[in-house]
């Protein structure tokens, strides 16, 4: 009998593995890079989206609390019924932007993360940023359920957030299936934690990053400064998300409001960013 048929069929074998191994590894290519239109949060709601435009971003993360713009009386977005919604996404799609994320303020009761819930519903969100109440775990990773949605527990810095320590996230976590993470890099530093070793303590949960760079450690007083000019070693941050095969989405975030505008700072980190990773 001949060989040759073994000898073909684990050629094909190592060829479909090898093509097996291309697919599911994720690289920095596949990352979604965008920036939470709060960076813009001085212009309307399509000055934001104009910005995000010009700084060559396909992603965009809106933020209930925003207002909606002059044809819609600037009401908040949280406030606007679905029709309104509908009026704003369409905004959205004409930009040829994706909105597939927005952060949610929340409340008190059930029924105000519901009605946030509902908001992004209607902006066919793919998963929704958000810091809940510590009581409400159980009750918002059902919303979470019923919409189809993820929430990406957010951390802002100790004294301010429930979540300023990954063990406190990883603790939301626990048993409740509709949560993963959003980790949000500038924040952490103000609260003495190294954003590498709290990736790497997140690992396998991690599906956005809000990514900004601080000025020192342990100064929660500080605002954000440019990407990679302040403390964050961000090579080791990008090695860190590749080689935990990271896929999700890296959103521009600014906290500092710069005259005339943070879109140069952006554009900036744009450049930053590709040049880091060594993308195009």
């Amino acid at each position: 009998m001949s060989s040759l048929p073994k000898t073909i069929l684990f050629s094909a074998v190592l060829i479909f593995s090898a093509a097996l191994l291309a697919y599911t590894t994720r690289t920095p290519e596949n990352w979604k890079l965008g920036v939470a239109l709060y960076t813009f949060n001085p212009s309307s709601f399509e000055g934001e989206l104009a910005k995000a435009d010009s700084a060559g971003l396909k992603y965009v993360e809106g933020f209930t609390f925003g207002k909606s713009g002059p044809a819609l009386g600037d009401t908040a977005i949280m406030n606007l019924s679905a029709s309104g919604i509908k009026k704003l996404k369409a905004v959205v799609e004409k930009k040829g932007l994706r909105m597939e994320s927005i952060y949610l303020v929340g409340g008190k009761s059930v029924s105000d993360w519901k009605k946030e819930f509902e908001v992004a519903k209607n902006f066919n969100v793919k998963y929704v940023t958000a810091e809940p109440p510590v009581h409400m775990w159980d009750s918002i990773d059902s919303l979470a359920g019923k919409y189809g949605v993820k929430v990406a527990i957010h951390n802002h810095w100790k004294g301010t957030s429930s979540y300023w320590h990954p063990d406190s996230v990883l603790a939301a976590l626990k048993g409740h299936p509709n949560f993963a993470v959003c980790a949000d890099l500038g924040h952490m530093p103000k609260s003495g934690i190294n954003p590498v070793d709290a990736l790497k303590k997140l690992k396998g949960h991690i599906i956005a990053v809000h990514l900004k760079d601080i000025a020192a450690y342990n100064d929660p007083k500080l605002v954000d400064v440019v990407v990679g000019t302040g403390v964050i070693d961000f090579p080791a941050v990008f090695k860190e998300l590749e080689s935990q095969n990271f896929d999700g989405y890296i959103i521009i975030e600014r906290d500092r409001q710069e005259k005339p505008s943070n879109l140069p700072s952006v554009i900036q980190t744009v450049k930053y960013y590709k040049t880091t990773l060594g993308l195009k």
